[in-house]
C-alpha cells in the first residue's frame, strides 16, 4: 500500500509537534523515521494510526484521500501500529490477545483461531505457546504476537515505534528478518527509531525530523555522521569515560539466593565501591530484574545478606531500603515510575519531604520549575507526565531522585532515548557517582553496558558471573557469555 502524508500539522497547546510534514512511502518499502526525542516522530505516527487527529493536512492511501479519527478506522484502512510498549493484556493468554479486535462475537471458534495463529507463526518462524500468559513472554515475543495479530486483522501498513528498545540482539535479528519478509510481501513498513545502526541495517530510505519539521530525506548508502547532524543540527560526541575515584565499600552482597517459580539465582557474591557503576548484561528473563528488585527491597531473598554501608538490610521492607538511600528506577516509566494524570508539579510534591500538614503549593511549583530547568526537561510544571516524550519522562524520573543517595538501581536507563538524551542522562548519573553514589543498571544495549560501567556482571539462566572489567571486555565476549558460551573459562578465572 502506498502511503502519502501531505502538510500534516499538529499542536499540543503552544507546542507545534508536527509542522507542515509531507512524506511519500511506496508499497514494499521499509521507511525509517529518525529524530531526537520530542522531534515529532511518534506524534506523526499516531496521526497516521488514529491515536491523534491532525489539526490540518491529508492522508492518502493508494491515491485515495481518507479520514482517520480513531485506531479502529486505521485498521479498517489497513494501518496497524506496534507501540514501544505493546498494547496487549498481560494477565490474559496469548490466544485471547490474538482474538482481540477480530469478528466473531462473544463465542469465537477457538479451534479455528488456534489453527490460524499456528499458521501465521509458521509463516514468520515464530514459536509462541498460544496457551501461555502474555506476562510470561519477553518483549520480543510480545512484539511477535502483535505483528501476527495486526497482519491477521489485515494490516498492510505496519508502524513500529522504537521496536528494538529492550530486546536482545537475537530478538532484533529475528524482528528484522520478519520485517524484510513483510516488505517482500508488498506491505509498507514504517520503522521509527533513534538508533542509527538499526536504520542503516534495515531501512530502504530515511526521513529525519527535528523540532517537529521534516529536515531531510536520505537514501542509502547512509553516512552516520550526516544523519546525526540532521537529527540534532550539529555533530554529537560521546565524551570521555569517567570512572569512580572512591575506594571504600558501599554495598556487600554475600551468598545471595533468589528464587521464583521459573528461576533460581544462587550464591551471588559482589562488593561494590562508592561511586562505582556496575552493568548487568544478559538475555531478558535471565535474572537481572529479580536481582535489582531484591536489592531494592521489593523481593526478599531466600538466603544471603545485603549489607549497605555496614548495615544489614536483608529481609527489611522497601521503605527501609529507601530510608537508607537506595532508589529504584524501573523500566516501565508510566506503569511503575510515574503516575499518569498527575502533573510534574504534583510528582515533585509527592517526592519531597513535607513540612507540616498542608502542601506548600508555591514551594512545590518553585521546586518543579527548578528541577525542570536543571534536568533540561522539555515541559512546564503544569504538564501531565504522559504528555512528555520518553526522554523527558526519563529525565523527570531522575529529577525525582533524592540527594544524597547511596545506591541507584536502574532498569534500561536510556531505553528509547536518542544519543543526545543518552549522553545527558549518563552525565547526570556520573555526577551522582562523583558525589559517592553507586549505580547498578541493566541494559539490552551491550555498547551502553561497556561504555558506562566500571564492571560488568553477566546473567545466564540464573547463573551469575564474577565482575568483569568493562575496559577489558568486548561486545563479542559479552555476547558469547549471554548466549551461554565461555562460562567455564570465566569461572576458572574467578577461582584464581
Amino acid at each position: 500500500m502506498n502511503v502519502e502524508l501531505k502538510h500534516i500539522h499538529k499542536h499540543f497547546g503552544p507546542v507545534h509537534a508536527n509542522d507542515d510534514i509531507s512524506l511519500t512511502i511506496p508499497a514494499g518499502t521499509i521507511q525509517g523515521i529518525l529524530g531526537e526525542n520530542g522531534a515529532g516522530k511518534s506524534t506523526l505516527m499516531k496521526v497516521l494510526s488514529g491515536f491523534n487527529q491532525a489539526d490540518s493536512g491529508e492522508i492518502i492511501l493508494d491515491g485515495k484521500s481518507i479520514k482517520i479519527t480513531r485506531p479502529a478506522d486505521a485498521i479498517t484502512f489497513g494501518i496497524g501500529m506496534l507501540h514501544q510498549d505493546p498494547l496487549d493484556f498481560p494477565p490474559m493468554k496469548v490466544i485471547d490477545n490474538f482474538i482481540i479486535g477480530q469478528p466473531g462475537g462473544f463465542f469465537p471458534n477457538y479451534k479455528n483461531v488456534r489453527a490460524q495463529f499456528i499458521e501465521f507463526q509458521k509463516q514468520y518462524g515464530f514459536n509462541i505457546d498460544p496457551d501461555s500468559y502474555v506476562d510470561k513472554l519477553t518483549v520480543g515475543e510480545r512484539q511477535q504476537l502483535e505483528i501476527i495479530r495486526l497482519t491477521f486483522l489485515g494490516a498492510r501498513v505496519l508502524i513500529l515505534d522504537e521496536p528494538t528498545t529492550g530486546i536482545s540482539a537475537l530478538q532484533k535479528e529475528k524482528l528484522f528478518e520478519t520485517l524484510r519478509i513483510l516488505a517482500k510481501e508488498g506491505k509498507t513498513i514504517i520503522f521509527v527509531s533513534h538508533k542509527l545502526e538499526d536504520v542503516n541495517n534495515l531501512c530502504h530510505r530515511v526521513a529525519v525530523l527535528r523540532h517537529g519539521k521534516m529536515v531531510g530525506q536520505v537514501a542509502p548508502p547512509f553516512v552516520m555522521d550526516d544523519l546525526v547532524t540532521l537529527m540534532f543540527g550539529e555533530p554529537i560526541t560521546l565524551g570521555d569515560r569517567i570512572s569512580s575515584e572512591y575506594c571504600d565499600e558501599c554495598l556487600v552482597i554475600d551468598r545471595l539466593c533468589i528464587e521464583d517459580a521459573r528461576l533460581v539465582i544462587k550464591n551471588v557474591n559482589l562488593v561494590i565501591k562508592r561511586g562505582e557503576v556496575i552493568g548487568l548484561a544478559g538475555m531478558e528473563g535471565s535474572g537481572q530484574r529479580h536481582f535489582l528488585r531484591t536489592l531494592s527491597g521489593l523481593i526478599r531473598p531466600v538466603s544471603g545478606k545485603i549489607i549497605l554501608n555496614g548495615k544489614n538490610l536483608t529481609g527489611k521492607t522497601y521503605q527501609t531500603f529507601l530510608k537508607n538511600g537506595i532508589s529504584y528506577v524501573p523500566a516501565s516509566r508510566l506503569e511503575e515510575g510515574l503516575i499518569s494524570g498527575l502533573t510534574l508539579t504534583e510528582h515533585f510534591s509527592l517526592s519531597e519531604d513535607q513540612q507540616g500538614f498542608f502542601i506548600n503549593q508555591a514551594h512545590t511549583t518553585e521546586v518543579a520549575a527548578s528541577r525542570i530547568k536543571e534536568y533540561s526537561i522539555k515541559g512546564i510544571p503544569e504538564n501531565r507526565v504522559e504528555m512528555l516524550s520518553g526522554g523527558n519522562q526519563q529525565r523527570a524520573l531522575l529529577a525525582l531522585l533524592k540527594t544524597p543517595l547511596a545506591l541507584i538501581l536502574m532498569e534500561h536507563p536510556t531505553r528509547g532515548l536518542d544519543i543526545e538524551s543518552t549522553i545527558y542522562i549518563w552525565s547526570k548519573l556520573k555526577d551522582r557517582c562523583q558525589q559517592g553514589t553507586s549505580i547498578i543498571f541493566m541494559s539490552a544495549d551491550l555498547d551502553e553496558v561497556l561504555r558506562y560501567s566500571d564492571k560488568v556482571v553477566v546473567f545466564f539462566n540464573g547463573r551469575v558471573s564474577h565482575p568483569l572489567d568493562a575496559k577489558e571486555t568486548s561486545v563479542d565476549e559479552l555476547g558469547l557469555l549471554i548466549g551461554g558460551k565461555g562460562w567455564e573459562t570465566i569461572e576458572e578465572e574467578s577461582k584464581k
